[in-house]
């Protein structure tokens, strides 16, 4: 029962590559579309993708935390 649930916690792991690959994608969209703006949108990139990216690492923590419990 309790791979189910760690598998459950991994969900977000996958999300949140998902996220990130349409996060990144938009992102060279806009640059592409005004390459002046482009230092405005690559700091708000990484600051989207460090949020996604510790989303998933919590997901991941917790999932392991369920399989080495005991």
């Amino acid at each position: 029962m309790t791979e189910i649930g760690a598998a459950l916690c991994l969900l977000s792991c996958v999300a949140a590559a998902l996220s990130m690959g349409l996060a990144t994608s938009k992102a060279v969209d806009a640059v592409a579309r005004q390459p002046e703006a482009s230092g405005k949108i690559n700091a708000i990139l990484l600051l989207g993708l460090a949020l996604t990216e510790s989303a998933a690492i919590y997901g991941f923590v917790t999932a392991l935390i369920m399989l080495f419990r005991g």
